[in-house]
């Protein structure tokens, strides 16, 4: 994630921030240009309603930009971004995506909503810089990328499980709830959960979807992860019978990964936005790591690069490991768990790599 600044007083700004907290004025996030801007009433434009995505139009700071909307989730101060230019359907290029939304009636599943909504654009923010190919349900009816956002039904009982079928991604609105989700987290054995992992775990089905099977690199895929073929309702019974193997951390970046090849895949996706993500918001605070007791320099490095374009994974490896180390290590002192538990094995690593090189392919597949 980028930092940025308002450009009326050069105030940094939060990826959330609907307002500069210096100056006052309204920000929103632009998604063609990746910046959040400063916007201000169009005087030159009509528009009726109260500025919250209902018919009010924008003149962006950033790009001197006329005649932008809101979102018309920012209606329910669940979404700080402009629409494109010229665009019909009153949504973001994120809430596009949207299929069944909780009962917006109901405060506390709007509140988990607007949860649940901060972690997709955390993700969409990440697509777009890739410029990876992003088809919604109108653009295609069968495949298109959509979320269905489904609380639990207390008259039947019946619980909304997360998961990705053809392109459909269910989130439980459950996992907003801190105390749920640390519950689950800690009767499934996980070192990490949160709604951003769940959302760049389920999108890697996605992906594997349109990059691998439908993108004819399923051989290639195969050679690193494994014949994908094995039946995946017998391979859900073996995991959660068995479990993983004793030795999975020496092919694996978590247990759940060994479950099947899909599972593997879609982990290492996440993990790879999950590492990029990170060191880019560390390459904005210009971080650098030099721990006095390294004298080989294996521990240590300068964040100077950014890691969505970098051309290769190892480039990226190289300066994350000393970096989740000295995280690690600042998270122990305050007595919290590590910000990243997991280890980064050279089988691993050659999983990062085939992701890094989908995803380097697609943006150069999509470059004018």
């Amino acid at each position: 994630m980028k930092l940025f600044v308002c450009q009326a007083c050069r105030n940094v700004l939060y990826f959330e921030n609907r307002a500069c907290e210096r100056c006052g004025h309204r920000v929103a996030f632009l998604p063609e240009r990746e910046t959040m801007s400063a916007i201000e009433l169009d005087g030159e434009a009509d528009g009726e309603g109260d500025g919250k995505g209902d018919g009010k139009a924008w003149a962006a700071l950033a790009d001197k930009g006329k005649g932008r909307m809101l979102c018309r989730n920012a209606e329910y101060d669940a979404c700080n971004w402009l629409t494109d230019v010229g665009d019909s359907t009153g949504y973001c290029r994120a809430c596009r995506h949207n299929g069944i939304v909780p009962d917006l009636s109901d405060h506390v599943q709007l509140a988990g909503w607007r949860e649940l909504e901060v972690a997709k654009h955390r993700l969409f923010y990440s697509l777009i810089r890739w410029k990876l190919p992003l088809q919604t349900r109108q653009d295609n009816p069968e495949h298109g990328l959509i979320f269905n956002f489904l609380a639990d039904d207390p008259n039947s009982g019946e619980r909304i499980m997360t998961g990705h079928d053809n392109g459909l991604i269910t989130i439980a609105l459950t996992e907003t709830d801190e105390i749920e989700r640390e519950r689950r987290r800690l009767e499934m054995g996980e070192p990490y959960r949160t709604l951003l992992g769940h959302f760049r775990h389920e999108v890697g089905h996605y992906f594997w979807d349109v990059l691998v099977h439908d993108g004819d690199k399923l051989d290639e895929c195969r050679a690193v992860f494994g014949d994908d073929s094995v039946d995946y309702g017998q391979a859900l019974q073996r995991h959660y019978a068995e479990g993983a193997p004793a030795d999975w951390q020496q092919n694996y970046v978590s247990a759940y990964a060994t479950m099947h090849p899909w599972e593997d895949f879609a982990e290492t996706w996440a993990h790879y936005l999950h590492i990029v993500d990170t060191l880019e918001m560390a390459s904005e605070f210009g971080m650098e790591v030099r721990p006095r007791v390294d004298r080989d320099g294996e521990l240590s490095t300068r964040i100077r690069f950014n890691p969505y374009e970098a051309r290769d994974v190892q480039t990226i490896v190289d300066a994350w490991l000393p970096f989740t180390f000295a995280m690690n290590s600042v998270n122990r002192a305050m007595g919290m768990r590590d910000l990243y538990p997991f280890i980064l094995s050279p089988a691993v690593v050659a999983k990062l790599d085939f992701i890094h090189g989908l995803v380097r392919g697609s943006a150069k597949a999509k470059a004018p």
